[in-house]
């Protein structure tokens, strides 16, 4: 079979490439390993319950809604305003007025740091100032400006004076956000409550900057996995071939084809790859390919990509809970970031794990397990949960009194895979969740464990195992990394699709950093746009 253009995963990066392609008249076929598209855009429903499986809201960042207008896509989001607690306190975040609660919030649990949290909140301001022109005005990949010259005249050239401007403050603040907090203060726990949350070494112009994008979550009214089903229902609509549960396991850069597991083959004029990047390169047989520049262009690529790691990868707790909603929305809104003790996980001994994950072989098993439960204990204590309650953005996503409860926090994929390996996933996973909720009821929810009708959970090897993301991550490549594969300048984002194999494109969150779902939908467009010209 051949088509105009073959895009391998299913995701939203894949499905916008997709998308424009075939709006464009190219014939497509989208690759998906999965039962179903959508990658960490998805939503499921457990005994009348729905559940977000991936990300819990959505940031437009300039970037989402104007695909969804120039798509022609309807999707009705509602607004859905970011909670912040710690300890019994709860502030909700409404406007950038905000800001000075948020302040006053940590100058009540940390009396003896005012003058340190109002230096870093001055900080946060000038940051979400830069941010404020970086997403002041929608994406220009999203707009036909051809047809509309007024708005290069009054808006977007304007725009691009400021953003020349200030892109050069936000690049230097390209270093990991926990460095950058020690410039105004050297309180630890002060800067674990601002910065724990974050991914390991998240940039500080990245992290500092989340303020503006609680002000800017939306929530697809019939969950997360609305934005995704609604992609590809337009991509059907479009003529786009989807075969979904159909991996590819062989490229051939030359002769523009590729091969799924069944053994079938397809030919292309252009590819997308919107997957995990090392996949892309593996799935190369080098021995095969004649030219020497392609050849030696997959050595390269492989040898920049070995021995790197995936992002963070996070443990998430689903509760189906008989509760009504107003008891939790009387307490916190429906996207709740909520941390238990100011303490910190600084506090946290961390060595007894460093020698387990370097040398399994040094522990006896009983000891192994009792040291990582005792470990877990103090992680999930001191750490901060990103709790979501999909009813209180949506009624209909819960049974009548019944409330579904998200709680996520940040997890090791290597310290799961070691407990795997030594055959006590699934205790760790019960310990995990009895902790988590032991947690919550002593102290934000009081009495929450005797409503819990059902409970499940993911790790980070459910997630890799159901988006093929290397070590699970939830947004590409790791900052602990001594070195990123691609483009990671806001200057070269126009460039971030480039690979060196001819008629071949990357997109998705391995394919610029940091990434999140504005980063997918952005190269996607952009791989389709290189493609259509």
């Amino acid at each position: 079979m051949k088509v105009d253009a073959i895009v391998v995963g299913g995701g939203m990066a894949g499905l916008t490439s997709a998308a424009y392609l075939a709006r464009a008249g190219r014939s497509v076929i989208l690759f998906e390993k999965e039962a179903k598209t959508g990658g960490l855009v998805n939503s499921f429903e457990k005994n009348g319950y729905v559940f977000d499986g991936g990300i819990r809201a959505i940031e437009n960042s300039g970037i989402i809604l104007p695909m969804l207008r120039q798509l022609g896509i309807d999707v009705d989001l509602i607004e859905s305003n970011v909670s912040v607690g710690m300890e019994k306190e709860v502030i909700t975040l409404r406007d950038k007025g905000s800001l000075r609660e948020y302040e006053d919030f940590l100058k009540r649990h940390f009396r003896e740091n005012q003058k340190d949290i109002t230096d870093i909140i001055r900080e946060i301001r000038k940051i979400m100032g830069y941010m404020d022109v970086l997403y002041g005005i929608d994406n220009p990949a999203f707009l036909d400006l051809k047809h509309d010259p007024g708005y290069v005249m009054k808006t977007l050239l304007p725009w691009l004076v400021k953003y020349l401007f200030t892109v050069g403050k936000i690049m230097r603040l390209d270093m990991p956000v926990e460095t950058y907090i020690k410039k105004f203060t050297c309180d630890r726990k002060l800067i674990d409550i601002i910065a724990q949350h974050f991914f390991q070494k998240t940039p500080a112009f990245f992290a500092l900057s989340y303020f503006s994008l609680y002000l800017d979550y939306r929530y697809p009214r019939g969950g997360t996995g609305k934005l995704s089903e609604s992609l590809e229902a337009y991509c059907r609509s479009r003529g786009v071939n989807i075969m979904t549960g159909t991996r590819i396991t062989a490229l051939d850069p030359e002769g523009r084809s590729v091969t799924d597991h069944r053994g079938n083959a397809y030919t292309y004029g252009d590819l997308v790859w919107a997957a995990n990047l090392k996949d892309l390169y593996d799935n190369i047989p080098e021995e095969r390919i004649g030219k020497k520049k392609i050849r030696n262009a997959v050595r390269g690529k492989r040898r920049e990509i070995r021995g790197l790691r995936g992002g963070d990868s996070v443990f998430t707790l689903y509760l189906c809970v008989n509760r009504d909603k107003k008891y939790f929305s009387d307490i916190c809104s429906g996207h709740f970031f909520y941390t238990p003790h100011k303490d910190g996980l600084s506090t946290v001994d961390v060595s007894d794990v460093g020698k387990y994950l370097n040398d399994p072989g040094s522990f006896e098993e009983p000891r192994a397990r009792q040291m990582i439960r005792a470990y877990l204990d103090e992680y999930f204590r001191l750490n901060t949960f990103e709790i979501s309650f999909p009813v209180l953005r949506d009624d209909s996503l819960a049974p009548e009194g019944k409330t579904g409860i998200i709680v996520s926090t940040l997890f090791d994929h290597r310290l799961t895979e070691r407990i795997a390996e030594a055959g006590w996933y699934q205790a760790f996973k019960a310990h995990a969740e009895d902790a988590i909720i032991s947690v919550l009821e002593n102290s934000i929810f009081p009495g929450l464990s005797a409503d819990i009708e059902d409970r499940f959970s993911s790790t980070p090897l459910s997630i890799e195992a159901r988006t093929a993301n290397m070590h699970g991550a939830i947004t590409g490549w790791a900052f602990t990394n001594p070195r990123i594969p691609v483009t990671h300048k806001l200057t070269r984002m126009f460039s971030s699709t480039e690979t060196p194999l001819p008629h071949i494109h990357q997109a998705g969150q391995w394919s610029y950093s940091p990434a999140g779902l504005p980063i997918s939908v952005l190269t996607g467009k952009l791989a389709a746009d290189k493609i259509l010209k």
